[in-house]
C-alpha cells in the first residue's frame, strides 16, 4: 500500500481540522440555544418600550398589539406559532405537540410531552423552564 505524500497529508489535516471546528460549532450551538426573532409588526403600529409614547397615528379600526406575557408557555393554550419560538422546537414539532393534544386531551405535566415524536428526554429537558401546565 502506498503511503501519503506530503501534500495529501497535509490536505487530510486540515479537512480533520474542518471537521473538528465543525462539530465545536454545533455543540457550542447545542448548548447555547436562541430564542427565535420577534415577527415584524405591521406597519404604523408602534412596537416596544415607547409604544405608548409613540407620536405615529395608529391605522383606523386597529386595536393595540396586545402586551407579551412574560414567563412560560402554557402547552394546552400555545399555538404553533408560540410552540415554535420555544429553543429546539421548530414548526414541526410544534404541529406535532398540538396535533398530540388535539387527538389525546390537554397536558397535565411537561413530562407528557415524551409521547410527542421527536421529543426525547435532552430536549424536553431543554424546553422545561419554558413550559407550563394547569395545575
Amino acid at each position: 500500500m502506498p503511503s501519503l505524500t506530503d501534500a495529501e497529508r497535509r490536505g487530510a489535516l486540515w479537512l480533520a481540522l474542518l471537521l473538528l471546528l465543525g462539530v465545536l460549532h454545533d455543540l457550542y450551538r447545542a448548548h447555547r440555544p436562541t430564542w427565535a426573532p420577534e415577527p415584524p409588526a405591521p406597519s404604523g403600529v408602534a412596537v416596544g418600550p415607547n409604544a405608548a409614547d409613540s407620536s405615529s397615528p395608529s391605522p383606523p379600526g386597529a386595536s393595540p398589539a396586545p402586551p407579551r406575557e412574560p414567563g412560560p408557555v402554557d402547552l394546552n393554550r400555545a399555538g404553533e406559532r408560540e410552540l415554535d419560538r420555544l429553543p429546539g422546537i421548530g414548526p414541526v414539532l410544534a404541529r406535532r405537540i398540538v396535533a398530540h393534544r388535539e387527538r389525546h386531551g390537554p397536558f397535565h405535566s411537561p413530562d407528557e410531552l415524551l409521547a410527542v415524536p421527536g421529543i426525547g428526554p435532552r430536549l424536553l429537558e431543554r424546553i422545561r423552564p419554558h413550559v407550563r401546565t394547569p395545575g
